[in-house]
Formats: C-alpha cells, sequence, structure tokens
C-alpha cells in the first residue's frame, strides 16, 4: 500500500504552503508588489495567490497587514482597486460555479484520500471563496480609513454604475416567496418596489417618456447580492438536503423559532462558513465608525443605507428571522464540540484552547443585528408621526427594513422565545460572575448585545414591551438588568453599558404594569450580596442606593435616569420595608447636601425627583408605606433646611463641615502628644475654640439632617436601629462627590398643584419663599466660585430660581400634620407598644382633608436625541470594535473617528481589555470627535 503513495513529496505534510506564505511576506512577488508596481493588470497570474494561498483568516490577518494596503493606497491606488474588482468578480463566479461549494471531506475516508491525491492539484472552490471573503474583510478597513468622510475612491470602484448595452438585460433580483410573512401596514401610494406589491394611482394617459437607459448594478450592490446568497447556499452554510433541484441558493431560516418551526441541526462547518460572510458584512456596515459624531447623521454609510433600505423583503425577513433565531437559541445544548466541553466543566476553558464556532457565530449575529437595528443616518431616520404633544417618530420599510419589521412581530410565541431566550443569557452570565469557584466558568461575551438588543426590542415593538410587562418574567427582567448593572458599576470599560441598563429601566418604569408588578416578590436567583428581603419595589430602591452611593460620582451620568424610574415608580409603591424608606432619605440627603447642590447647576433636578417620589406614596399610598412615612418624619430638619435654603447658608454649612473635619483631622494628629496638645490649647483664643467645639457638636448630632435625639426615634423600636445606622451611613455619603450633567432644565412645580393646594400649604410656600431671598455679599461670591465644578460659579439668583419650584410642600404638610402627633405618642414608657402604636397610627392616618387632589401619574419617558443616538451607536460600535481586537484585530491599527480609542499596555492574554475607554458620555454631535467610556 506504501507503495502506492506518491513518491515526489517536496515538503513533509503541510510545510510546502507555510514556505509559499513566508514568501508571500519576504519575496517581491509577494504582498510587497502591490505597492511597488504600478498598474498590475488584472489578468496579471499575480492575483491568484490571494484565492489559494490562505488557509485560515488568521493567515490572511497575519500575512497582509494594515500598513501595506495603506501603503499600496498611497503608492499604486489603482492596485488596490484592481484587487477588490479581481476578489469580488472571482467571488461572483464561484457562486454561479456548478463546483462551488467544494463537498466537504468530514469522513475518515475523504481524509485518507486526501494525502493520496496530494500530488495532483484539485481546485478547492469552497477555499477560493472563504480566501476572497477574509481579503475583503482586511483590505476594506483601510480604504474606509483613508477616505474618512471624503468616498472619492469608494464612489468610483464600488459605487459606480455602468451603462448597459440594448442588448443586455438588467440582473433580475426576483426570488422566491418568504417563509412566512408579516402585515406591511405601509401606505399603498408610497414606492413598495422593493418591499411589496408597488401599485400607481389612476391618472391620465401617461406622457410618453424618453426611453431610459439602462445600468449595470454597481460593484457595492453585487457584492451586498452575494453576501445574501452566500448565507444561505446549500452546502455552504445550509445543508445539501435543502438544496432545490440544482439550485443552490434557498432562502430557508436556520434555525427554529420565529418565523420556522423547522430545525436543521447544526454544524460547525456551516456555522463557520456563516461567520465568515457574516463578518464581511459587519465591515461593510462599520463605515460608519470612520466619520466623526457630528457627520454621522450628514454622511450617512453608504453601505448600511443600501442593506437597510435596499434589500428585498424576503431578504430582510429571512436575515432578520435567522440572526435572532441563532441568538436566542444559544442557550440550548449543542452537539459537543471543544467550546461546548469547556463550558460545561469547571476551568476548562483555560484546559481546552480550541474556539467554539458555535459561541461565535452568535456573538456575530448578535453584532450584525444590534448594527442593524440601530442604524439611522440620513434618509434611514425614522419618519416622524403625528403632530403638537402626541408627535413621535417611528421606522417604515423605506427607512430601515429591519427595523421596521422588527417592530412588526406580533405572535405571542415568538415573543416568549425572544423573551425566555434573553433571560436565559442574563441569568446564566450572572450565575458565572457569582460561581462559588472563581473564573471556574467563561464569561458570556455577547452579553452587552444581548442588553442592546432587548433594549431595541422594547423600544421598536410596543407589542413586545406590553407582552414583557404582563409576563411573570417582568420582574425576573428588572432583577437581572439591576444585578447586572450592580456587578459591573467598578469597571471603568463598562460604564457605557450602565448608562445603557439605566435608561432601559427608565423606560421600563413608564409603563403602568411595570408599577403593577412592583409589589411582586422577586423569585429569581440573585447574588446574596445583592439581594433584598421585600417585593420588587425594595429590590429596586437599595439596588438604585448601591449602584449611586458605592461608585464614588464615577457614574453620575446615570443618576437622573435612575432617579427618574423610582420617581415613574413610586406611584405604585406600597409596603416599602424599613432598608428600602431608609436608604431613600438617605439618597435625599445627600442630593441635598449643600456641597452637592452648589457644584453643579443640574444637580437640585435630582432633589427635585426624589420630593416627587415622596410626594406620589403621599398621595396615593400613604397608609399603605408608614415605614417611609416614619421615615421622612425622622428628617423633618432635612426637608425644612431645604426650605429656607440660600446661597450664604449653603456657603457657612460647607464651611462648617469643612472646619469641622479639620478639627477632628488635628485631634486625631495630636492625640498622642497631649503636651503639644495642651500648648495649642492654652495658646488658642477661647472665643475660637468655643466656637468649633460648637461646629463639632452641631456636625455629630446635625451633618446629615438627623433630628435631635429624643425626638421621634423609639429606642428598641425596629426604626431606631435603622436609623442609628442611617445616621453613621450619611456621613460618608455626603462627602461622595454625586456629579452629574446638566441636561435640559430644572423642572418645576406645576401650576395645577400650586392653584390646588390649600391656604396653609400656600402660607408655607410664601413664607418659605421670603426666607430665600437673601442677598449675595462679594465675599459669598468668592466663596462660591470654589465650590462650583468645571467653571460653574452658584449665584442667588440660581439658587432661587430652582429653590422656588421644588416640591416641598406636600411633605411639609405631611410633617405639620404627623409630627406632633407621633412625638406625643413617643412620651409614653412602653416603648414596645409605643412603636406597635405608631406604626398602626401611620397605617390609618388620613390626610385627604390636608392634602390637595392627587395630580394625574404623568411619567417621565426616555426620549431620543440627536446626541443620545449618536452615543448609542458610538457604545454598540465600540463593543464590536473591542470584540474585534481578539484574535484578529479587524479594525485595530486604523484611524477610527466615532470614538476615541485609548490602548493600553498589557499582556496579549488580555486582548479583551486592550482597550480601556472606549466610548462614553453623552456626546454632541459637533462637539468633538471622540467618545470616552462613562
Amino acid at each position: 500500500m506504501l507503495g502506492k503513495l506518491p513518491q515526489t513529496f517536496t515538503a513533509p505534510f503541510g510545510l510546502l504552503s507555510d514556505e509559499a506564505k513566508l514568501a508571500f511576506r519576504s519575496q517581491p512577488q509577494g504582498i510587497a508588489k502591490l505597492a511597488s508596481t504600478r498598474n498590475i493588470a488584472e489578468t496579471d497570474s499575480y492575483w491568484n495567490q490571494y484565492f489559494v494561498l490562505f488557509d485560515t483568516t488568521s493567515d490572511v490577518f497575519s500575512l497582509v497587514s494594515p500598513h501595506d494596503v495603506r501603503r499600496a493606497l498611497q503608492d499604486a491606488p489603482e492596485n488596490i482597486a484592481t484587487l477588490i474588482r479581481v476578489v469580488t468578480s472571482r467571488l461572483f463566479n464561484l457562486i454561479s460555479d456548478h463546483t462551488f461549494p467544494t463537498t466537504n471531506g468530514n469522513s475518515v475516508a475523504s481524509y485518507a484520500t486526501s494525502f493520496i491525491k496530494t500530488g495532483s492539484a484539485e481546485r478547492n472552490t469552497t477555499k477560493e471563496v472563504l480566501n476572497c471573503l477574509r481579503v475583503l474583510q482586511r483590505v476594506l478597513p483601510v480604504v474606509f480609513e483613508v477616505e474618512g468622510e471624503s468616498n472619492v475612491f469608494e464612489l468610483e470602484v464600488l459605487w459606480k454604475k455602468v451603462e448597459l448595452d440594448d442588448d443586455q438585460d438588467e440582473p433580475s433580483n426576483a426570488g422566491e416567496a418568504p417563509q412566512f410573512v408579516i402585515e406591511d401596514d405601509e401606505d399603498e401610494d408610497e414606492d413598495g418596489s422593493q418591499h411589496g406589491a408597488a401599485s400607481k394611482k389612476p391618472s391620465q394617459t401617461p406622457e410618453p417618456k424618453p426611453k431610459e437607459k439602462k445600468m449595470s448594478p454597481t460593484l457595492g450592490e453585487k457584492l451586498f447580492n452575494c453576501i445574501v446568497d452566500l448565507l444561505f447556499c446549500c452546502g455552504f452554510t445550509l445543508p445539501l438536503k435543502l438544496q432545490v433541484d440544482h439550485y443552490k441558493i434557498n432562502y430557508v431560516i436556520w434555525e427554529k423559532g420565529v418565523g420556522s418551526t423547522a430545525d436543521i441541526g447544526p454544524n460547525n462547518a456551516f456555522d463557520s462558513n456563516k461567520t465568515e460572510v457574516l463578518r464581511l458584512l459587519l465591515v461593510l456596515l462599520s463605515r460608519q465608525i470612520y466619520v466623526p459624531p457630528s457627520s454621522l447623521f450628514t454622511k450617512p454609510s453608504f453601505y448600511s443605507l443600501h442593506f437597510a433600505r435596499k434589500t428585498p423583503r424576503r431578504d430582510v425577513l429571512t436575515i432578520l428571522c435567522s440572526l435572532l433565531n441563532t441568538t436566542m437559541n444559544s442557550s440550548v445544548t449543542s452537539n459537543a464540540t471543544i467550546g461546548s466541553m469547556a463550558g460545561r466543566l469547571p476551568y476548562n476553558h483555560l484546559v481546552f484552547k480550541g474556539e467554539d464556532s458555535r459561541s461565535i457565530l452568535v456573538g456575530m449575529c448578535f453584532q450584525v443585528l444590534c448594527a442593524l437595528l440601530d442604524f439611522q443616518s440620513g434618509p434611514a431616520r425614522d419618519a416622524v408621526v403625528g403632530s403638537g404633544e402626541n408627535i413621535s417618530s417611528a421606522p417604515t420599510a423605506h427607512t430601515n427594513a429591519f427595523r421596521y419589521f422588527l417592530a412588526k412581530l406580533h405572535r405571542t410565541h415568538d415573543f416568549a422565545f425572544i423573551l425566555s431566550g434573553i433571560t436565559e443569557i442574563l441569568k446564566r452570565q450572572l450565575a458565572i460572575m457569582n460561581n462559588v469557584l472563581p473564573g471556574a466558568r467563561k464569561s458570556i461575551p455577547y452579553v452587552p448585545e444581548a442588553i442592546v438588543l432587548f433594549w431595541k426590542m422594547i423600544e421598536l415593538n410596543k407589542k413586545f414591551r406590553a407582552y414583557v410587562l404582563d409576563s411573570d418574567k417582568a420582574v425576573d427582567i428588572l432583577a437581572y438588568l439591576l444585578c447586572y448593572s450592580l456587578e459591573i458599576k467598578d469597571k471603568p470599560q463598562q460604564h457605557g453599558l450602565c448608562r445603557a441598563l439605566s435608561y432601559i429601566v427608565q423606560i421600563l418604569s413608564a409603563e403602568p404594569a411595570f408599577g403593577n408588578k412592583l409589589s411582586s416578590p422577586v423569585t429569581v436567583q440573585l447574588p446574596a450580596k445583592w439581594n433584598a428581603p421585600g417585593t420588587a419595589a425594595d429590590f429596586m430602591v437599595t439596588a438604585i442606593y448601591s449602584i449611586i452611593t458605592t461608585t464614588s460620582g464615577s457614574l453620575n451620568s446615570i443618576y437622573p435616569a435612575l432617579i427618574i424610574a423610582l420617581s415613574n415608580a413610586a406611584p405604585y409603591f406600597k409596603n416599602l420595608s424599613i432598608v428600602a424608606s431608609t436608604k431613600l432619605i438617605q439618597l435625599f440627603n445627600s442630593f441635598s447636601n449643600p456641597l452637592f447642590l452648589l457644584s453643579d447647576e443640574g444637580h437640585p433636578r435630582l432633589v427635585f425627583f426624589m420630593l416627587e417620589v415622596f410626594n406620589s406614596v403621599l398621595f396615593h399610598h400613604l397608609g399603605d408605606n408608614p415605614n417611609l412615612l416614619y421615615a421622612i418624619l425622622t428628617a423633618h430638619k432635612s426637608f425644612e433646611t431645604l426650605g429656607t435654603f440660600t446661597l450664604s447658608r449653603g456657603l457657612r454649612e460647607i464651611k462648617r463641615v469643612q472646619l469641622a473635619k479639620e478639627e477632628q483631622a488635628r485631634k486625631a494628629e495630636s492625640g498622642n502628644d497631649t503636651k503639644n496638645g495642651r500648648m495649642q490649647k492654652e495658646t488658642e483664643p477661647e472665643d475660637a475654640h468655643a466656637e468649633k467645639v460648637r461646629l463639632l457638636r452641631s456636625e455629630s448630632m446635625g451633618l446629615s439632617g438627623d433630628i435631635e435625639s429624643g425626638e421621634i426615634m423609639v429606642e428598641g423600636s425596629p426604626h431606631h436601629d435603622r436609623l442609628e445606622e442611617r445616621s453613621s451611613q450619611e456621613e460618608t455619603s455626603v462627602t461622595y462627590p454625586l456629579m452629574s450633567p446638566t441636561v435640559g432644565n430644572i423642572p418645576m412645580m406645576s401650576d395645577g398643584i400650586v392653584g390646588s393646594a390649600s391656604e396653609k400649604a400656600r402660607g408655607k410656600m410664601k413664607a418659605r419663599r421670603s426666607e430665600s431671598l437673601d442677598t449675595t455679599s462679594s465675599v459669598d461670591r468668592i466663596a462660591a466660585a470654589g465650590v462650583g465644578r468645571n467653571g460653574f460659579v452658584p449665584t442667588q439668583e440660581w439658587v432661587t430660581s430652582w429653590q422656588q419650584g421644588l416640591p416641598l410642600d406636600i411633605v411639609m404638610l405631611a410633617i405639620s400634620e404627623l409630627l406632633a402627633k407621633v412625638e406625643k405618642m413617643q412620651s409614653g414608657h412602653q416603648k414596645a407598644a409605643t412603636a406597635a402604636s405608631i406604626t398602626n397610627f401611620l397605617q390609618s392616618v388620613d390626610l385627604a382633608h390636608v392634602l390637595p387632589p392627587a395630580p394625574p401619574v404623568i411619567p417621565r419617558r426616555f426620549l431620543w436625541s440627536d446626541a443620545s443616538i449618536v452615543w448609542l451607536t458610538s457604545l454598540i460600535w465600540g463593543e464590536i470594535y473591542v470584540r474585534g481586537m481578539s484574535p484578529l484585530g479587524i479594525w485595530n491599527s486604523t484611524n477610527v473617528r466615532l470614538f476615541y480609542v485609548k490602548h493600553t499596555q498589557t499582556q496579549q492574554r488580555q486582548i479583551t481589555e486592550a482597550v480601556s475607554s472606549v466610548v462614553g458620555g453623552l456626546l454632541s454631535p459637533v462637539s468633538r470627535q471622540g467618545a470616552e467610556r462613562s
């Protein structure tokens, strides 16, 4: 048998191709020729090596560097144009070639036969197609980078139309009927040639028109059609059994789920090929990351525009459902692979270094989905619907078909399938992060994309949002989102995702169905460190409190969204626990601290929102929340101080706290040296010493806004220990640099509430306003200049503008009505009985005769702006960019302009952390060219 083997081997197995690859890098006829020789003809044999030399994607990305392509673009740009034309032409021809796809030899017999045929040059068309895809993946990002906002080269090579001869026919895009139909209620008078039957209005006899010239599809259009065909090519990305007659392209949804009940089964080779095609599609869609934020809307990407607006309806539905089903089925156990085995046993991901083709495909599907569903630029912007107060925007089939058809999903079992897939991903990730054995399981890489996809679903599809909030998983979703935010809040590179999570919570909180679910318990398994006893409302309050108070101001941009979410949910709070009630008061005290209030012009609105929380509880569920009502009475001096707040008083309080801390620091330093302490006491003036003692005593008793000992707090009551704990916690919480950005104006109290208030309320308002009209001295102005941050200088006029609009009256009316009664009850001798009687009293209290009528519940919804759209686009592509660095570095070494990329010196195994700051704070489209993650 050995005698039958070929006798002429030029090199051991596998080394022949390695020699050719080395020569490609080092010899003049290799990659160097691309820049050194001008005008290489398309028929030159030089181009053949780009189709047959490479065996893997890594070969292409290692043997062809961005520097090589960039140098050729500068020295011989015509060669890059020729390379793109030759590669795309070969790709188009191969798809129609009867030898493609090459039958894969997965069996042992075919594997052995491959050795016997070593001597013959058998063509592998599948390998050639893959290499065409890989070369384009490598070359196009560099072309995009060099072009920037100028599309001259791309327009000439990829988007130039060529006139057809009269005897040539334009290629037809007619295809098969889709597997299922989503109703399209677009107006019939619109041009629906790409999305359904086009109808024309009856009119007079049409005038004869001059014969239009037939134009051939551009190279870019052909490339997108080729990509779509490859995604549904039997024998390449789909099983051969799905081929009908000799037509190898069959538009079949990949997996069961939305729009399909058929399961064609997994296949590692097909999954790998799908990944290659999707990667090229993602590279084409990434054109927009090479324009600055200020140009994102005015200079839309030709590639994204074409794919989102010109793709036939059949293809849009099939692609959308295939991507959705693949991502949502990611938690389903597939056939045993190295990657799947690594996920089953502890630490196996450290032993098995092989990549899981299934996991890579799922991540790529998530990225393409998010990029397509997010795209809004130029004519792809959502259409404006309605007018006046009811104005809104919504996608159409002619702006972005993927957004439009996602919004048209309506089947209940489809919603259940999507919701189950997303919750399972979040559940698995939290279980991995809180495993008893740290690092025992490999983290799920596509969690950020899953969260963004969920955001797009509830944003675009109102029926899905209603389904989520009506289902028994609504509380689970809230718990998973907040818990995941708690897990990543201390990672600066994840702060952009924290911000997205805060907006999602705000969107959900604006729905009445969400509020009705807050009385339900949290039944999912959460980490013990974040779990809170009580209802979903208790967990929501404690989680938001932890996010704000444990990040030392690093997440200041998400404070408004989280506090607005509390304000939206407050009308539905019932039976808040002592812990949750105390934390609400602690948040209020932190936000109303003078140092925080005066440091930024946007900070008073957080106090406004917290007062709205208390007012909503007093209006709607007063008797159902005795613990919160008790906490409000306990902190009555905080509300009273805020009601008479002035710039001078705030500055004096800041100075008092500062002096008290300095005194404590001096005492701590001199505590071990009594002699020095005695000399300091003798030399210090008596009046200054007495003043500092008084300030220190006041600091210890009233810094956090608590009332004096003996008022309200009953020893032995369940509130006493909590309030003692609150006092100690608030002394540290007020030192947190809680900073938030200035966005919009501070909302004022509505005229309806003021007008309907009682005489007693209006009297308190007048008194509070008269006390706040102090004049600002020159000394105060100098001191205020050192308090504000980022150049902001608070003034008394500014303080008066927001202080008079604070909705304090409702809380003050409740305090004035109940405080004396509770204090009288506390004067009893039986403490335990007194605590029980106070609770019973607060449960039965009725303030209808004191408070004005309850205003209607009008939640604050999340509203999109150009800046927020740019921010989310930057966040999505920042995540895609970071993921693309390992192992290929798809966009690495190119000049990205949409966001700022900061490279750090890290070990190679920590490649996922090589970008420590990508995408961040809320961008102004015209402000800057970089974005920092925040």
